[in-house]
């Protein structure tokens, strides 16, 4: 694992320690590195709308967990100041959905990201993409209290 990469992940897990969001949705790492994670969870009953298929506020914090982690991957902090989705299939109830995030475009105060959000057969359900804006902070030596 190189360096960059174990920094991706040491940032995964300060940010995880306070996302409660995060945490209720039970979302797990499946790849962290700088740039681009993957991550999973499993549709909860609580996660459904009264058609019984995922929420698409849900679908929308779960996309923006990803762009949040791979966002800030690069060890600096960096806050969603855009984002916008489209919703092309319904997931239902114990279906275990991936979310992918890959940075496209990195400057110095911003980044562009493309979030796909997938079931295992990696049969797209929800495509996000969004606009960080990228602090001079370090996320490790920050509080995440702010």
């Amino acid at each position: 694992m190189s360096d960059k990469d174990k920094l991706a992940a040491a940032v995964f897990h300060k940010m995880m320690e306070k996302d409660f969001c995060s945490q209720w949705m039970g979302i797990e790492p499946i790849l962290l590195e700088e740039g681009h994670c993957k991550i999973k969870m499993t549709v909860k009953r609580e996660m459904l709308n009264g058609y019984s298929i995922m929420h698409g506020g849900i679908a929308f914090a779960f996309a923006d967990s990803a762009f949040a982690f791979a966002s800030n991957s690069y060890g600096r902090i960096a806050v969603s100041i855009n984002g916008s989705m489209s919703y092309a299939r319904s997931a239902k109830e114990g279906e275990v959905l991936i979310a992918e995030a890959k940075a496209l475009n990195v400057n110095y105060k911003t980044a562009d990201f493309d979030v796909n959000v997938m079931n295992e057969a990696g049969e797209i359900y929800y495509f996000f993409r969004g606009t960080v804006y990228r602090s001079s902070k370090e996320v490790l030596e920050q509080s995440l209290d702010q």
